[in-house]
């Protein structure tokens, strides 16, 4: 970890985690990488390097070499990402159905959810995620069913069930 960001140096690593292991975080300097020829470090995003954390697949250090355990990270997390819970439980449930996770930032929504992966589909989902107790505007969904509609995307909302704990979605579409 360097300055708050998960960077994969080991560029052999970087290359499998990216295209063998589910297209994990994102490649300097290569958006969309088409050919699994990339020999480039790799930034992870808090959601990526969780997840990897929790299946053994990472192991994560801090700039003093010091091995960062999974309750400090997601210590770390909490700070910098508002509703980090909720959004890496939705994060985790879409990733356990085969999905990959990517920031939905550019669209507006928590995340772009991709059944193949970016540069190889695109991403048929919009994901927002939202706390159980947060309000709605319905000028929010509006904008985002207009935004999602204007990019061929099924805009979804998700949040965690403070009952059970599990992931619920709704989804919006326009009507003709």
């Amino acid at each position: 970890m360097v300055g708050g960001r998960i960077i994969v140096l080991d560029r052999e690593r970087a290359n499998t985690l990216y295209f063998r292991e589910g297209f994990y975080g994102r490649f300097f300097t290569v958006p969309k990488p088409k050919t699994p020829d990339v020999k480039k470090e790799l930034e992870l995003s808090p959601f990526d390097a969780l997840y990897l954390l929790e299946n053994g697949v990472l192991e994560l250090y801090d700039e003093k070499h010091e091995v960062i355990s999974i309750e400090r990270f997601k210590d770390l997390a909490r700070k910098s990402y508002e509703n980090f819970d909720d959004a890496y439980a939705v994060y985790k449930d879409l990733r356990g159905k085969g999905y990959v996770v990517k920031s939905g930032l550019k669209f507006g929504s928590t995340f772009a959810v991709y059944k193949v992966g970016p540069g190889f589909d695109h991403a048929p989902f919009l994901v927002h995620v939202l706390a159980y107790d947060s309000k709605l505007d319905p000028l929010e969904i509006i904008r985002a069913g207009r935004l999602s509609h204007s990019v061929r995307k099924k805009f979804l909302l998700a949040y965690r069930d403070p009952v059970d704990g599990n992931i619920r979605y709704f989804i919006f579409r326009w009507l003709m």
